[in-house]
């Protein structure tokens, strides 16, 4: 199975400031997803996660957290080393590790805003894989609702006390370390729940998704867990919610790099695909109808690719607001499934077949306009800000 398609044809290029240490690490994580990962992905589909092993391997090359501060295992990188990891686990057609969950979405809350405590003893043994991020924010009756979440933290003395449910957790089965928003008396506050041999937190088994198979999702439960006060991130109640939403605009960024990183290699797939392909005497890909698509497909993945960059440049300036970060995940993920759809047409019945990357793409798409807010949420956020 093609992995990482060469195909012909207009190349995507891009204005981002990409420098030589990006391409390095580029080098390195194109050889570590497709020699160390790709292999086995059916064997980690199985199982519904990847082993501990590839988290210190990836560690080992200093793929993990390559964003944060060396004095914390870091290499004092950028965006652009983020964006680079996406765009190569994407091509590589391999979704766990969930290498940006833990880089992009977990430990920039320790960065923001952890103490200088919490910071040098957590982000260290996430830079090395030794622990596994997750943030907790989903309950099975407040999705995209965050406000209306149940989970409580109760003061008592040194300690909270920490009940209720969380649902979808990415890494749930597997996080050594969990950001937990939970409603506090001052309101809702992100605490950092440390797993091992924790008493009261369980956890479910992996669950049952529809794609994505092999990237560790579960419920995970807190029945009366004790944290101390020293766990409560930012040293305030009730800034969670603040804190959330300022977090969610690098998440929402993200997702519209996976998007975009996905519409091009579905069409690079599909062009080398219909290349190869003949019907009725002919390649698929001399039939204008196909010429055509693979053309609205391209130009639409380019146009995606300006506003991506924009709004990569925007935030690297500290100018991305909310409103464009919910229109660029609202519209690349919309994209994404549109086009990786059209291409698995363009492959016909083999389109629908696990050993071809585009069905795996398919499944693996559809997920994307739901998490980090539904689409629906994103056109009321980009609305409110009219």
């Amino acid at each position: 199975m093609n992995t990482h398609p060469s195909a012909p044809g207009l190349s995507p290029a891009t204005s981002l400031p990409f420098r030589d240490d990006h391409e390095m690490l580029r080098q390195t994580a194109r050889r570590f997803f497709e020699t160390e990962c790709a292999p086995h992905r059916e064997a980690w589909d199985e199982a519904g996660m990847v082993p501990r092993a590839i988290w210190r391997r990836a560690g080992e090359l200093g793929l993990l957290c390559p964003r944060i501060d060396p004095a914390y295992g870091g290499a004092g990188g950028d965006l652009l080393h983020a964006i680079v990891l996406t765009e190569e686990q994407v091509k590589a057609g391999v979704v766990a590790p969930m290498i940006s969950l833990h880089n992009d979405v977990v430990a920039p809350y320790l960065v923001a805003y952890g103490s200088e405590a919490q910071k040098a003893r957590a982000l260290p043994r996430m830079a090395t894989g030794e622990w596994l991020g997750a943030i907790a924010m989903t309950e099975p009756s407040a999705g995209s609702d965050l406000r209306g979440m149940k989970t409580r933290a109760r003061r008592d003395g040194d300690d909270y006390v920490i009940s209720g449910q969380k649902t979808f957790i990415s890494h749930g089965a597997t996080a050594d370390l969990i950001v937990l928003a939970a409603q506090a008396e001052a309101g809702i506050s992100l605490f950092l729940v440390e797993t091992d041999g924790l008493a009261g937190f369980s956890r479910g088994a992996p669950l049952d998704k529809m794609g994505q198979f092999s990237a560790d999702t579960a419920e995970i439960f807190f029945d009366e867990v004790r944290l101390p006060a020293s766990a409560l991130l930012g040293g305030e109640e009730g800034r969670g919610f603040a804190q959330l939403g300022e977090r969610l605009v690098e998440e929402r960024l993200m997702t519209g790099v996976v998007a975009q990183a996905f519409m091009e290699t579905a069409i690079d797939h599909t062009v080398a695909y219909t290349r190869e392909r003949k019907a009725f005497g002919q390649r698929i890909i001399d039939f204008q109808n196909s010429r055509f698509r693979l053309a609205e497909a391209r130009t639409e993945a380019v146009v995606c690719r300006t506003f991506l960059e924009r709004c990569v440049t925007k935030f690297m300036a500290g100018r991305l607001d909310a409103s464009e970060a919910a229109m660029l995940k609202w519209w690349s993920t919309e994209q994404q499934n549109r086009i990786v759809d059209a291409c698995v047409q363009l492959h016909g019945g083999y389109g629908y077949m696990l050993e071809y990357p585009i069905a795996r793409m398919w499944l693996d798409s559809r997920v994307a306009k739901i998490y980090g807010g539904a689409n629906e949420i994103m056109k009321d956020i980009i609305g409110r800000a009219l």
